[in-house]
């Protein structure tokens, strides 16, 4: 858990100098120009982009593999279901148990498409978290009048998602030390006491912070970092990257 959602502190480049509310702007311009598409340019672009980004950050391959693994499984039931349920033309034939199926053509076309632009969304948010702290992302949420409750709860969330994440090693390893995953009921019954487990430290986590938090004057504001003023150069290259994006999706 904590290799897929922590931060990447890698090593300091310029985009990671980037104010985080521009960044979130161009995300958010280019997420709806991929949705937008009907073509394999731009997402395959976006999907390549990504790529060379891990590289050139040295981001570990178990570390973005966790994080695209669900997805791309995702993605892969997507494109079954659009080839074998979706079209008209087809493309092949198969005879499982006497049952004939037909893949088609245009279906599995339609699945490659959405595949890819589901592979450039993601994309975009992942360059996005690759170079951008939480911290600023937070930020820039208020910044942009995101209601206060959300970003409260994103920032408890990202604080104990990892606190409890490693409550829940202890607690596996600990079963796992008693054989409790031995067999399947009994697997079952550990995972049960596993899952009610969390609950209760959850709840005691949250208790004891809201206690701490009221000790310490919190009036339900909480303080958030100051901006700069945005920068021209900043700007001017966020509007350049942004109109290359829309050409390509315009081609």
């Amino acid at each position: 858990m904590t290799a897929i959602l922590s931060e990447m502190p890698g090593r300091d480049h310029i985009l990671k100098r980037v104010d985080g509310r521009l960044k979130i702007l161009l995300a958010a311009a280019i997420l709806v120009l991929v949705v937008a598409s009907k073509g394999f340019l731009l997402p395959l672009s976006l999907v390549t982009a990504m790529i060379i980004m891990c590289i050139y950050l040295r981001i570990p391959a178990r570390t973005w593999s966790l994080r695209f693994s669900e997805p791309l499984a995702l993605v892969l039931v997507l494109i079954l279901i659009k080839l074998f349920f979706s079209g008209q033309e087809p493309l092949f034939y198969l005879s499982l148990g006497g049952m004939k199926i037909t893949g088609y053509k245009d279906g599995l076309l339609d699945g490659l498409a959405m595949a890819a632009r589901i592979g450039g969304a993601l994309s975009v948010v992942s360059i996005l978290s690759f170079t951008t702290p939480f911290t600023h992302i937070i930020s820039a949420l208020s910044w942009l009048k995101i209601p206060k409750g959300i970003i409260e709860t994103l920032m408890f969330a990202y604080r104990y998602i990892f606190l409890l994440s490693d409550e829940a090693i202890v607690i596996y390893c600990a079963q796992k030390n008693r054989l409790g995953y031995s067999n399947l009921r009994r697997g079952l019954s550990s995972f049960g006491m596993l899952a009610g487990s969390l609950t209760l430290k959850a709840l005691e986590h949250s208790q004891m912070t809201a206690s701490a938090m009221t000790r310490r004057g919190y009036d339900g504001n909480l303080p958030m970092m100051r901006h700069r003023p945005f920068r021209a150069r900043e700007v001017f290259g966020s509007a350049l990257f942004l109109t290359a994006v829309v050409f390509l999706w315009a081609i």
